[in-house]
């Protein structure tokens, strides 16, 4: 394997693994700053020995040892600077907020702890009340998704500094407040639940349709999304929304093995074959969907995104699709969850439902929308609907404008090819 070839492979490694490999570490050290430090560390030595000692059968598991090892190397070092000074409190101060556990207070938190998922206790310590709600979702983002600052920030819609700043400033807060690894106790894990959603959510939709890269989709996110979405639903049983978006998730995964053809070009969904989607998934997602419908979170915004999903999983054909329903779904989520995108997302239920001039109306008027200023779905959903009215060269023109918009490469080679057939032939 050449070396360019390996550090593909490390970088995939990472990709899959980095969210266990930290989580695995700050079970260990008690502090996700010091776990990320320690697995990036693990990392640099992979990217030093593979290129010559090549990619072991079980790259993964490599990683997390390495990480295991320099985790304990540090708190064997943190421990005998603490009889030197015959002070083990003195362990706290020279590890900053991480600590080496008490094997008492390791069994403790094990008796306390109702989940026992290490990722679980990472999504719920970044999402820690101590920090912000931006600031929640972009660290847990870049600990659990293993997502660059520009990734997150193209899922924002905010400026890749402004992200950057605030995954610096949150590890810097949670070593400042000590913030324990755990999974918090009942009352306090469901005023958390809100972000661990949000995050989960954002997981999976950078999964479906990746911001960057040469691949349409990054199927491991979903799945890793998705398992978590199930867990979360089990732990909290009575919370609609957390059934509303496994019941989400379950149906867009359906819905991954037809979103590429053979040779891993997008297809778009109303050209994607039926047949294809994953019938299992479906129905687990209509019966979450049902159970979040019958806990009263039928107006929550990820039952109602997942009340959208299943008006297409229950279209057998496009032609079959409930436009007029999808447009009235999209007007309550716009209620309850108002944002730019919704309302983009509702102009194209509407091009659908009443004619694409009606929803070019609605398109046009988002143009002034700062925040979808370099959202490249706008200048994508406006050129479809010019090419419906016969508006080739504007069409064209927007094809082409979304085109330069996007870093995903099969995304900007369909934005391409359909700029090339906005102009009839003549």
């Amino acid at each position: 394997m050449t070396q360019a070839a390996t550090h593909r492979a490390i970088e995939a490694v990472w990709r899959i693994e980095s969210a266990r490999i930290i989580a695995g570490v700050a079970r260990l050290v008690r502090d996700v700053g010091l776990a990320e430090e320690l697995a990036q560390d693990a990392l640099v030595a992979a990217l030093e020995r593979w290129p010559g000692d090549g990619v072991p059968d079980n790259p993964g598991a490599w990683l997390m040892t390495t990480a295991k090892n320099r985790a304990l190397d540090r708190l064997r070092q943190a421990a005998l600077h603490a009889r030197k000074h015959e002070e083990y409190g003195h362990e706290t101060e020279l590890l900053g907020a991480g600590h080496a556990p008490d094997p008492a207070a390791l069994v403790e938190a094990a008796r306390d702890d109702d989940v026992g998922d290490d990722l679980l206790r990472l999504i719920f310590t970044a999402c820690h009340p101590v920090l912000s709600t931006d600031a929640r979702v972009a660290l847990t983002l870049r600990l659990l998704g293993g997502l660059t600052a520009g990734e997150i920030a193209r899922a924002f819609l905010v400026p890749e500094a402004t992200v950057a700043q605030r995954i610096v400033r949150a590890k810097r807060s949670l070593s400042a407040a000590r913030v324990p690894f755990e999974v918090p106790r009942a009352q306090e894990r469901e005023a958390r639940l809100e972000s661990v959603l949000e995050v989960i959510y954002l997981i999976f939709n950078e999964g479906y349709s990746a911001t960057a890269g040469d691949g349409w989709m990054r199927p491991a996110l979903c799945g890793e999304a998705l398992r978590l979405a199930r867990v979360l639903a089990e732990l909290a049983p009575n919370e609609g929304e957390a059934h509303g978006l496994c019941a989400l998730l379950e149906i867009q995964a359906s819905r991954l093995p037809a979103r590429t053809d053979a040779d891993g070009r997008p297809v778009l969904l109303m050209e994607q074959d039926r047949a294809r989607w994953d019938p299992l998934l479906i129905r687990r997602g209509l019966a979450a969907l049902a159970r979040a419908e019958a806990l009263g979170g039928a107006h929550g915004p990820y039952a109602l995104q997942a009340a959208l999903a299943a008006c297409h999983a229950r279209a057998r054909t496009p032609d079959e699709t409930d436009w007029e329903r999808i447009v009235a779904l999209y007007d309550a989520l716009a209620q309850v969850a108002p944002s730019p995108v919704v309302e983009l997302n509702r102009a194209v239920a509407v091009g659908m439902a009443f004619g694409p001039a009606a929803g070019l109306a609605l398109a046009d008027a988002l143009r002034a929308e700062p925040a979808l200023e370099n959202y490249h779905w706008l200048p994508s959903v406006r050129g479809d609907l010019l090419h419906k009215l016969g508006r080739h060269a504007e069409a064209r023109e927007e094809f082409l404008r979304a085109a330069a918009m996007t870093r995903n490469l099969r995304e900007q080679e369909l934005l391409l090819e359909r700029a090339a057939q906005a102009l009839p032939s003549h």
